[in-house]
């Protein structure tokens, strides 16, 4: 036997093949061939992913980064991937579009022990999806085999975006008023938030017994319309088409993750302002009150752990808030900015 199969096979059997890899790596390529743009100058292949900035006046560069959290254990349950893609990809399209950014590229992590090769091309699958619907090139990624750092069949799923305003349109809170108005989009479930929380109340993901977890989630409930599972996997909700056409009428944005309303409406509120919220404004879904009811979780507590049905919280002008509402379906008036701190009840 030659060395070099030696050293091939020693690799392998360590947990890593590089050359299932490199067979995965041409097929990485075609789905994000599918969601190119004109600025990309080269993608998935080299190095580095390279993309031409274009003509802007005075541009700022918007960037975030994020992971799906442990929502990847009841994918991994249910053998329900491409999902995660999606909830990736949203979620940090969400999070440039606070400041008005149009996401320009966005770069996958997957670093994991285990993970079949159709498990792969399905996480990244989802990724190449949400990028084409958002206009956002998927420019490049990494996808990591770890034996010992993670368990078999585990894995993380990480993202990266960078998104472009110009710098009169940067929306950061400063021009939010006093009497300014607040609506509220509705969310799609839980997003990416509280899912350790909800793995301990439904005693799922927890590396045991497989079958039995899977039961467990395929469940229906009074209320659901689908299985528990299928409810908590739903996807993260990308607001970037929605809300591209009034982004020039909004004050303020709060993507609605962790923290909840009370933890991410401050966030873009000037100092000495504060936000009054009326809950009634919403009826909360019913699967964010199985969760309470059945991990007897306090009110509190569930509204600092979960969006509660608001998945985004814009501020407007009074005198604009009806002409925004009009352009944005399902959006609802839940609240003020008033003086103060923090989020107050009312």
């Amino acid at each position: 036997m030659s060395q070099e199969k030696q050293s091939h096979d020693a690799y392998a059997s360590a947990g890593v093949d590089i050359a299932a890899a490199e067979r995965l790596i041409s097929r990485f390529a075609d789905l994000a061939r599918g969601t190119r743009r004109p600025e990309v100058i080269a993608d998935v292949g080299p190095f580095s992913g390279l993309f031409r900035l274009g003509a802007y006046r005075d541009p700022v560069l918007v960037a975030s980064t994020d992971s799906v959290g442990t929502k990847v254990k009841l994918a991994a349950v249910l053998g329900r991937y491409e999902g995660l893609g999606h909830d990736l990809v949203n979620h940090c399209v969400n999070d440039i579009l606070t400041a008005g950014a149009e996401p320009l590229f966005f770069l996958d992590y997957i670093g994991g022990s285990g993970v079949t090769d159709e498990a792969k091309l399905a996480l990244v699958g989802g990724v190449a999806a949400a990028c084409r619907e958002a206009g956002c090139a998927l420019l490049g990624g990494e996808t990591a085999d770890m034996p010992g750092l993670y368990a078999t069949g585990d894995f993380d799923l990480v993202g990266f975006v960078l998104g472009v305003v110009e710098r009169e349109a940067v929306i950061d809170g400063s021009r939010i008023r006093e009497g300014d108005v607040l609506l509220g989009l509705p969310s799609d479930g839980l997003h990416t938030n509280g899912y350790s929380l909800v793995r301990k109340v439904f005693d799922v993901g927890f590396d045991g017994d497989t079958e039995e977890e899977r039961e467990r989630l395929n469940r229906t409930y009074p209320g659901l319309d689908v299985s528990l599972g299928e409810a908590l996997l739903a996807s993260h909700r990308c607001y970037y088409r929605d809300l591209k056409p009034v982004l020039p009428q909004l004050r303020g944005i709060a993507h609605i993750t962790g923290g909840g309303i009370p933890g991410n409406v401050p966030r873009v509120l000037p100092k000495g302002l504060g936000a009054r919220i009326d809950k009634s404004a919403w009826e909360t879904p019913p699967l964010f009150r199985l969760i309470q009811e059945r991990g007897n979780i306090a009110e509190e507590e569930m509204y600092r752990t979960f969006n509660m049905g608001i998945g985004i919280v814009l501020a407007v002008a009074a005198a604009d808030a009806e002409a925004v509402r009009s352009q944005l379906p399902g959006a609802l008036v839940v609240g003020e900015v008033v003086r103060g701190k923090g989020v107050v009840w009312g």
